[in-house]
């Protein structure tokens, strides 16, 4: 761990993150380290307990909620879901993929639970954020920070069933809504809220106590403040502890929406390491671990989507390594990096848990060079 304690301070120390928060398990030996402040006034210095916006890294927890529902027979993955969400029962699909919105054909088949499950639902990002159909969802699939401006779910999905899919359902891996679908379908499969599934499901029975989508008073003194970079390495604040995170929003991101912290994530990794089951309490199946952490995209698919993948994999709520493009990559890591500057993995081969937790929000899908050198200096697998 002296690599990783040198690099997270070397970030700090160069003043271009407040503070970070580092986790690398391997089995029971816990190695954390903490460097810097929970804001750039130094109000309080990180703590191994401090509380971030974990943002994408929400995606395995909701896609663990979903599989729990189908091994209870409430979802089948081949079971298209207008029967739960039946505003997507008859989505229309841009012509070709640059095609004008108005230009639409009936997609070609059901979007799937399992669709939902693999990012290739028809709706979500590719690489060229410039066509038609892709800027017309940016208006309903709004930036994840600012969860407290999204509509309600039900009034959410109405907006985006209005919205021409850019590729048909299964064709393409495209990034960010399917997550968030599939956190309305936990929802409405279950008949309680998604925070309710959540709490009740998952946090409470692996202990992950700080995890939600809210932070009451009683824990804002733990809260970090975020704040998104600049072209000149200026940091500009973007919310506080009181700010968005301060009450339950309407919209309950599966996507993006939990606020969490190292351990809490080290809690839901090693669930899935010991093949679903953690003190006792068994969440998921050893087979729906393996179906969530094994890639389900094609070469093709991959190919497609070098912009957030690099030509990696994608499981069920998470990239799966395919390749060994660089040292980290070792086939069969599972995770994902959070926009709000997180990321959390684990390698199955070793047993080997990284959670990288900091304040400053990612200007392109692409991992920072901290996140990469995080994983350079042995948190990588």
């Amino acid at each position: 761990m002296n690599a990783v304690y040198d690099t997270l301070h070397r970030y700090v120390d160069e003043g271009r993150v407040p503070g970070v928060v580092g986790l690398v398990a391997r089995g029971a030996d816990v190695r954390v380290v903490t460097a810097g402040s929970v804001d750039t006034e130094g109000t309080a210095p990180l703590a191994r307990d401090s509380l971030f916006r974990i943002a994408s890294i929400t995606k395995p927890i909701t896609a663990a909620a979903v599989l729990m529902l189908v091994e209870e027979g409430r979802l089948a993955l081949d079971a298209p879901v207008e029967q739960w969400l039946p505003e997507l029962s008859k989505p229309s699909v841009v012509r070709a993929p640059d095609a004008p919105v108005e230009d639409v054909v009936p997609a070609a088949r059901p979007v799937t639970v399992e669709d939902l499950l693999s990012s290739r639902t028809g709706w979500g990002f590719p690489d060229d954020f410039s066509l038609p159909a892709v800027q017309a969802l940016f208006a309903v699939q709004r930036d994840g920070r600012a969860l407290q401006d999204w509509p309600d779910p039900d009034t959410w999905l109405g907006l985006l069933a209005q919205v021409p899919m850019v590729r048909h359902p299964g064709e393409a891996w495209l990034y960010g809504t399917s997550s968030d679908l599939q956190g309305i379908l936990v929802a409405r499969a279950s008949g309680v809220t998604f925070p309710e599934f959540l709490a009740e499901r998952i946090f409470e029975p692996l202990g992950m106590k700080d995890t939600a989508f809210e932070v009451p008073a009683a824990k804002r003194h733990r809260f970090t403040s975020s704040y998104t970079p600049s072209t000149d390495g200026s940091l500009t604040l973007s919310d506080t502890p009181d700010g968005q995170w301060s009450r339950l929003p309407r919209f309950h991101s599966g996507g993006g929406g939990l606020v969490s912290t190292a351990d809490d994530w080290l809690s839901f990794a090693r669930m899935l390491l010991n093949g679903g089951e953690s003190g006792g309490h068994r969440l998921l199946s050893p087979a729906s671990v393996r179906r969530m952490t094994t890639n389900h995209l094609t070469p093709g698919q991959r190919a497609g989507s070098t912009l957030f993948l690099e030509g990696q994999g994608w499981g069920y709520g998470g990239q799966v390594d395919v390749t060994r493009a660089d040292p980290w990559n070792v086939p069969g890591r599972y995770g994902w990096v959070g926009g709000t500057g997180t990321t959390a993995h684990i390698d199955p081969s070793t047993g080997t848990v990284a959670v990288l937790l900091t304040q400053v929000g990612m200007e392109s899908p692409t991992p920072t060079p901290l996140m990469r050198d995080f994983w350079r200096s042995g948190a990588g697998g």
